[in-house]
């Protein structure tokens, strides 16, 4: 697929808005290779289902024979993006930044290729690290602060009453110079980040070079309903989950989320989409069904058909004919009457407390098949039970020194 109105058109099913949609229509039809800049800060790296959205957009432009300029923000992470923050980012050191950065590697490695025709790896310390302070005030001069104070985390913190250190107010100057040291003809990011972008291109029409298009991609709601995807509201499904964790979260949908996810997570026909969006309406096992589809799909795109094959069967071996899966591992409590929580915390040590009560209020929990709704609830532990937390994951809880 290499006419102009066709990528366009694949590009629209994850879009919502194209900034400098000439300029981008202009360079794919010149037949040159297109630097397709994607940007990252060094930050702890979590990505999931949302985040990939960018990434199966650039992967369609790698297998075109366009290149990714993966660009590590190793100097900008010790600033600190403040989108979305209400207070000042703690600093990481070197060696912090350094592990992320392999991680970041890592993870995009699962959907972008990585061969050096259409990957290539950049730091942004490659040009601050080195620049001249006249030269970073020559910078500065060319941004407005009723620009910088335009963004709406900046006026909400002033709302607020609180502090915005000037380091923060630069970081959209740095990054938005980034774009020009790059030669970016194209970035796709979330709206988050669309006005740091957007003097991307203020810059590169100051300093004289083509100014790059800004594709904004699709923003779902998390797989409860709520807000975006987020680890802190454990809402989301990661890149790194397993195949049965990734089936599992998706079979545990709102109804009324199938078409969106269908429509943005895969690459089904939209016919197909949209009757999906149609069973998962009428509820049922027609939505169950609908999603049956949608989650083979998706971890089809990431594990391959034949994973996503076994995975429906083993879910509906275990769910549909409420089947304990054989191999389910065993945790010792010392106590007699632990409560809920306390069974929680030692059989899911990975997740916070506040972590574990969602997952009660979200009726995720149940002991021998009964759903549970209180974190306090105690439980005797006369004999071994089994504790579900979460769509597919159980546990054989036991006492310490009781009988087997």
């Amino acid at each position: 697929m290499t006419e102009v109105p066709a990528v366009l058109e694949r590009l629209r099913r994850t879009t919502d808005t194209v900034v400098g949609e000439s300029d981008l229509i202009e360079r794919l039809a010149s037949g040159r290779r297109l630097r397709i800049k994607y940007g990252v800060d060094c930050t702890a790296p979590d990505l999931h289902l949302g985040h990939a959205v960018n990434l199966w957009m650039m992967r369609q432009l790698q297998d075109l024979g366009h290149q990714v300029v993966f660009l590590l923000g190793d100097l900008t992470t010790r600033i600190g993006d403040p989108t979305g923050r209400s207070e000042t980012r703690p600093v990481l050191t070197p060696a912090e930044i350094d592990r992320n950065a392999a991680s970041f590697l890592d993870q995009v490695s699962l959907v972008l290729r990585t061969d050096p025709e259409v990957f290539e790896v950049r730091r942004n310390s490659e040009w601050f690290g080195s620049m001249e302070v006249a030269t970073l005030l020559e910078l500065f001069s060319q941004v407005t602060h009723a620009q910088l104070m335009a963004r709406d985390m900046f006026r909400e913190r002033v709302a607020a009453g609180r502090e915005i250190a000037l380091h923060e107010l630069i970081y959209p100057v740095l990054q938005g110079y980034d774009s020009f040291a790059l030669g970016s003809d194209l970035t796709i990011v979330g709206s988050d980040q669309l006005f740091n972008e957007q003097l991307g291109r203020h810059f590169q029409q100051r300093l004289g070079a083509p100014a790059q298009a800004v594709v904004v991609t699709t923003i779902t709601p998390g797989i409860d309903g709520g807000p975006k995807q987020s680890k802190s509201l454990n809402n989301y499904i990661a890149l790194t989950a397993t195949p049965k964790d990734k089936f599992g979260k998706l079979m545990s949908l709102p109804d009324t989320l199938v078409r969106t996810y269908a429509h943005v997570y895969t690459e089904l026909p939209p016919d197909v989409v949209t009757g999906l969006g149609d069973a998962a309406a009428q509820g049922g096992p027609a939505a169950r069904d609908a999603k049956l589809t949608l989650a083979a799909a998706v971890v089809t795109r990431y594990h391959g058909a034949n994973v996503a094959k076994d995975e429906r069967a083993a879910f509906l071996e275990q769910f549909s004919r409420r089947k304990v899966p054989a191999d389910v591992p065993e945790v010792t409590v010392q106590a007699e009457r632990p409560t809920i929580l306390e069974l929680l915390q030692a059989a899911r040590p990975e997740l916070s407390n506040s972590e574990l009560r969602r997952l009660i209020r979200q009726g995720a929990v149940s002991i021998d098949n009964q759903k549970v709704f209180s974190h306090d609830r105690p439980v005797p532990l006369s004999a071994p039970l089994t504790l579900r937390s979460g769509s597919r994951t159980y546990h054989r809880i036991v006492r310490a020194g009781a009988g087997r």
